[in-house]
This record gives C-alpha cells, structure tokens and sequence, in this order.
C-alpha cells in the first residue's frame, strides 16, 4: 500500500551563511519544473515530428503568514518577507532546501534568484501574509550542497 505524504512536512529553507533557515510559517509551497522541447519535421520523413530535449526550467513557489524575524523580538532562527526582501534587494542568489517529509530523507537542493515578492496587509481580523517565487538557476539536486 502506498504512503501518503502530508504537504504539511514539506518545508523550504534558504541558506544563511552555512546554517538552513525555514522560510517561516509558509501556509503552502510548490515546486514546479517544465522541459522546453525542440521539435523539427523534415522532408527526409514527412508527417513525422521528431522531438528532443530543451532547456529545464523550475520554480519554487510560497505563500505564508508574514512574522517577525528581526532581532529584536523576532524569531530570528527563521526567514519570512523581511529577509527574503532584503536577499532581492541585493540581487542575491539564494540557495534552497525542500525537505519532503519522505522516509528516507529525500531533499531538493537548487540555487535560485527570487523573482517575485509580495506582501499583503489587511485591516481587521486578517493577518499580514506573502508570497515568493524563487526562479531556478540551475539544476535540481538531491545532494546538499552546503555541507557537502
């Protein structure tokens, strides 16, 4: 029978110098990939479409609930929108972790530059939340490679 993974387990970090900081409170994240294809028909063999492998593209995708990481006060052993807006404002490349709650410890691993971020503050009985994507630069790995 096969075993069925919770979404709640799969959780994204970012390294920090050496040490894997969770993007904090995130409420959902997806990571999606798309393989351009390079399609040709010649004369040689009409009617006949011959297809190859292009370029690998991949996103990661997040929402969740905007805390206090600062230091003071904050939670400073996690990452939300301040920390991620300040990695973009520098143009800083970040390198990620998707843990997937798996048995046997299975993670992906990229570099990615964080392409879009948001951040929504409602009035009322709503808390603050954003979302990011992080746009792959790279490949996806399954080997760590800040402690490797």
């Amino acid at each position: 029978m096969a075993t069925f993974i919770k979404g709640e387990v799969a959780i994204v970090y970012i390294d920090d110098g050496g040490v894997w900081l969770p993007i904090a409170c995130l409420t959902s994240n997806s990571l999606s990939s798309t393989l351009g294809t390079i399609e040709t028909e010649t004369k040689c063999d009409p009617g006949v479409v011959i297809s190859q492998s292009g370029t690998f593209n991949y996103s990661l995708d997040m929402e969740g609930n905007y805390i206090d990481t600062t230091s003071v006060g904050g939670d400073t052993a996690k990452a939300s929108h301040d920390k991620l807006f300040a990695l973009q404002q520098a143009k800083t490349s970040v390198t990620w972790r998707l843990d997937t709650g798996l048995t046997d410890n299975t993670a992906y691993y990229g570099t990615a530059v964080i392409s879009d971020l948001s951040a929504d503050f409602p009035s009322g009985d709503e808390f603050a939340t954003f979302s990011a994507t992080f746009q792959g630069s790279g490949a996806v790995v399954l080997v760590d490679p800040v402690t490797t």
